[in-house]
């Protein structure tokens, strides 16, 4: 399955098209899709929750240099937390750092978990420790 993150990178990157991250998780028995949403413009990624209701699970970060980002906190709402959201958060930051080709700082204690229990080398090669 592969994972594209909805993105403004095609006003920056005319030839680039990007689309939807959709992501399935199971809940109780029950199969949901979700999507993370990558708002450039306001430097998160964001899901809706299959509810509607509440706010949305946020992953924010903040571009500290012109090929360098700190990825900086993930918040998911209490009612929805348990059901993987902030790993697809996480897990569409990373790939946004890895296809943009930056270096990453992570001051939040849940990527920092994720990269731990997702030991990926290529995910590696763009923190900076």
């Amino acid at each position: 399955m592969s994972f594209k993150i909805l993105s403004g990178l095609a006003r920056f990157r005319p030839g680039l098209q990007t689309g939807p991250a959709a992501f399935c998780s199971v809940n109780s028995g029950k199969v949901s899709s979700l999507m993370v949403r990558h708002d450039r413009e306001n430097q998160r990624f964001t899901v809706t929750p299959d509810s509607g209701e509440g706010e949305d699970a946020v992953l924010s970060y903040k571009f500290t240099g012109t090929s360098e980002v700190e990825l900086m906190s993930t918040f998911v709402p209490e009612v929805c937390r348990g059901r993987g959201l902030a790993a697809m958060l996480s897990k569409a930051a990373l790939d946004f750092v890895l296809e943009e080709q930056l270096k990453a700082r992570v001051s939040c204690w849940y990527i920092n978990r994720y990269l731990e229990e997702n030991p990926l080398q290529s995910y590696r090669d763009h923190i900076i420790a």
